[in-house]
């Protein structure tokens, strides 16, 4: 068991943005919000996943909506802490461990917000390995575990609790409320033991954020590729795969909010004038992307992150911008999410996509 140190924070905001593959919304307003909860009630323990007790109670938690609404409608740190108690109250049990749902933007942030008021570790691990756009989207659901009961909490303390017997369901019973809380709130359920959590969690995923964060910071500081950099820590990780698949500049940006996502493409106009653009869907996060002709490079569940072309920090989908010039990073994930299970739930078909999925680097 480590504490989560003020560095560690600052590592994470930037290695939750290259995991976020473009959502999990803007880890910034999450870093500060984390910081001051630690201030304010003190440090966070963050623990290995094969060291949590198997009976401990675990929940997950995490923000949901459209990261565009994020820039404009900021949190006030208190929401997940009343889905929380909402939980509490309507279950009965007393948690003993917080684990996020997702590894990627804001969402790996709110675990320590929630972790910091409650007294209680956050687990290095996760239910998406990255970020997805819908709740049913974890390796929780995948491998068994109910999704319900869901609390939802917003900013102006109204909540709500979904009871259902379906993750689907959930999703769409919480979106509908996300929507009329003004398209941003936040959730706690997945509610398990431990023996359970180290069955079906995606592991190791904050100290990867760490990780990534701090490789970027290590690189600007020694004058090294931050890329190259990047891709070396990824290989030595569970991930283990990671490529550059283009580079070149923001041509167009095309998004809408549908649904209580940020929905849309954005393409890249290669550098080299030999080569094809590229055209990168996007529901919340990256999922796919294709040259002009459709061939495929990438597609879900791997991780499609657009890095900025001098700091290699990631763009996320609300701050992508005409004329930006960028690389666009590729990486595989690890063997519990691209199981046939797996690729049920968050593969292409999930997302209504045609394409088969095919790991990067096989």
């Amino acid at each position: 068991m480590a504490i989560i140190t003020d560095q560690d924070i600052d590592d994470l905001a930037v290695g939750a943005a290259v995991l976020g593959t473009g959502g999990g919304g803007d880890p910034y307003i999450g870093k500060l919000l984390a910081k001051a909860a630690i201030e304010q009630y003190g440090p966070v323990d963050l623990i290995a996943l094969e060291d949590v007790p198997d009976g401990a109670t675990v929940v997950a938690c995490g923000a949901m909506g459209a990261p565009t609404i994020l820039i404009e409608k900021i949190p006030s740190g208190d929401e997940g802490n009343l889905a929380l108690e909402s939980y509490e109250d309507h279950t009965g049990v007393n948690v003993d461990a917080i684990i996020p749902f997702e590894a990627g933007g804001i969402n790996s942030m709110v675990p320590i917000i929630l972790a910091a008021k409650k007294r209680v570790p956050v687990i290095d691990a996760d239910g998406m390995g990255r970020a997805f756009p819908q709740l049913e989207m974890e390796t929780f659901n995948v491998y068994g575990v109910p999704a319900s009961p869901v609390a939802v909490a917003d900013e102006r303390g109204n909540r709500v609790l979904i009871e259902t017997q379906d993750a689907a369901k959930a999703e769409w019973l919480a979106r509908g409320v996300t929507i009329r809380m003004g398209g941003q709130a936040y959730i706690v359920n997945y509610g398990m033991d431990g023996r359970t959590t180290k069955r079906v969690s995606v592991p190791a995923t904050m100290s990867l954020a760490i990780g990534i964060g701090r490789t970027l910071r290590e690189a600007a500081a020694q004058h090294r590729n931050p890329v190259e950099a990047l891709i070396s820590y990824f290989s030595g990780t569970h991930y283990g795969y990671a490529e550059v698949i283009t580079a070149g500049k923001i041509a167009d940006v095309a998004r809408k909010e549908q649904n209580g996502w940020s929905v849309g493409i954005a393409t890249i106009e290669p550098f080299d004038p030999s080569k094809p653009k590229v055209k990168i869907r996007i529901q919340n996060e990256n999922l796919v992307a294709e040259e002009e002709d459709g061939r495929v490079l990438t597609i879900v569940p791997d991780l499609i992150t657009i890095l900025d072309i001098d700091t290699a920090e990631a763009i996320t989908t609300e701050r992508l911008r005409y004329g930006q010039r960028v690389n666009v990073l590729a990486v595989r994930v690890p063997p519990i999410m691209r199981t046939p299970e797996a690729l049920a739930v968050f593969g292409p078909s999930a997302f209504g996509l045609s394409q088969a999925y095919q790991p990067l680097g096989s």
